[in-house]
């Protein structure tokens, strides 16, 4: 899979977040889940996306932090 297309996926994924906030816990673990996908296949995480990962995993840490 093309790292835009999963770029794109994670894109939809953070709306569906937005829209359905009680989902997040799922959510965040289809984005962990596309992230792994980027590096296997041997590509670097574009900066945006690595802020991304940090954000989520501290919102998971501290609730009251939105992603």
């Amino acid at each position: 899979m093309a790292l835009e297309d999963l770029k794109t996926q994670i894109a939809f994924l953070l709306t569906s977040i937005e829209d359905n906030p009680e989902d997040v816990h799922e959510l965040h673990e289809l984005i962990r889940q596309k992230l792994a996908q980027i590096r296997a296949l041997g590509l670097p995480l574009p900066a945006d996306l690595v802020e991304l990962e940090r954000r989520l995993e501290e919102g998971l840490e501290n609730p009251g932090i939105a992603p």
